[in-house]
């Protein structure tokens, strides 16, 4: 069995009988975490465990773990900064700040491949224009290159500790007022405007291993009617052809109000596929994610299972090993610093939960 194109979620912090079952469906390939499925580390490894003894090969797991107001994990893992702290260091100390975000990197994967995840959805490569509070500073910096630079040290401590990196949003959601968890964002600028802007990030880090990405529930008006993840322009001739990327494409949720657009979720899912996604998230929905896992139950597509196969996590230290670690030590250290001299000013309420 190979791993199916669907992603979706688990209603509490132990998979049941009935979500068993669904697991061993052919067109799931992974399973996303949030926050209702973590009480402690050790839970949530025996929660990983089970995902991964579900069948052969085993299952992707992911959660969002980016930091700041987008950490599911809590209690038990290192309290991570937003990634604008870093952009806010980099005015002072460029090479501290591109240090730190190596290390911030490191910890964040390190923890994770500690109780078994194979990877976060992380980094954000968007620009924070001050357009976007669902953005703000979730993202590194305003400059392309900016970004690109912390980024990629980001992605580098990642993958010291076993775990691919994906970026998001693609092309760019930093400049949207929109909220796509809630609303349809409609970017009005010309291709050119981005290219120059929030497509450089995601150039720079193709370059650099990028190994996954996962395109924005916006809709660029000027260029192409559908929204980015459902678009073959933006997927297939943009990103593919023109940039050369070979990893894995994601869709965001397809539960999300912007989504609604493309139909159905039948819909939704084929679409978002057709237009050159490897693999669509289903979540927060168990009846719509049960409903495409039917619809796609012969769905075949061997190059996306090649790239899909590369996202399992490798390697891994126990967790009470993991914390005798100097570099872990020292990384907590510096983050704790941060935390305490920004905590008057950090906002987390979490920008991503949309199911209130």
């Amino acid at each position: 069995m190979s791993h199916g194109p669907l992603m979706l979620d688990l209603k509490g912090l132990e998979v049941t009988s009935e979500e068993k079952e669904i697991l061993q469906h052919p067109a799931v390939g992974g399973v996303i975490l949030f926050s209702r499925n973590f009480e402690s580390p050790e839970q949530v490894e025996h929660l990983v465990s089970q995902v991964h003894a579900a069948r052969m090969p085993q299952l992707l797991v992911a959660v969002d773990q980016e930091g700041g107001r987008v950490q599911r994990f809590q209690e038990g893992f290192t309290r991570l900064p937003p990634a604008g702290r870093f952009g806010d260091y980099y005015r002072h100390d460029h090479q501290k700040a591109i240090d730190m975000a190596r290390e911030i990197g490191w910890l964040m994967a390190s923890e994770l491949r500690a109780v078994g995840v194979d990877f976060s959805f992380a980094p954000v490569l968007d620009l924070d224009t001050g357009v976007s509070e669902v953005i703000g500073d979730r993202a590194f910096h305003q400059q392309p290159e900016i970004i690109s630079k912390l980024a990629h040290a980001w992605m580098k401590g990642s993958h010291e500790a076993g775990m691919p990196a994906v970026g998001k949003h693609f092309p760019g959601h930093g400049c949207v007022t929109a909220d796509s968890h809630h609303d349809l964002p409609v970017d009005t600028r010309t291709f050119a405007d981005i290219e120059k802007n929030d497509l450089l990030p995601f150039r720079n880090m193709i370059d650099y291993g990028l190994d996954a990405i996962m395109p924005a529930h916006v809709i660029y008006e000027k260029i192409a009617p559908e929204l980015a993840g459902f678009s073959s322009f933006w997927l297939k001739d943009v990103l593919r052809s023109r940039m050369g990327f070979q990893g894995v494409i994601f869709s965001d949720d397809l539960t999300m109000a912007a989504a609604e657009k493309a139909g159905s979720y039948q819909d939704r899912a084929d679409a978002a596929l057709e237009a050159g996604c490897d693999m669509v998230l289903v979540c927060n929905n168990q009846d719509a994610a049960v409903e495409v896992l039917e619809h796609l139950a012969n769905y075949k597509d061997p190059v996306a299972h090649s790239r899909l196969a590369r996202m399992h996590g490798h390697g891994h230290t126990e967790r009470t090993k993991l914390h005798l670690k100097a570099r872990w030590f020292n990384a907590v250290q510096a983050i704790e610093r941060i935390i305490q001299s920004e905590e008057l000013e950090l906002d987390l309420s979490d920008p991503t939960d949309y199911r209130k």
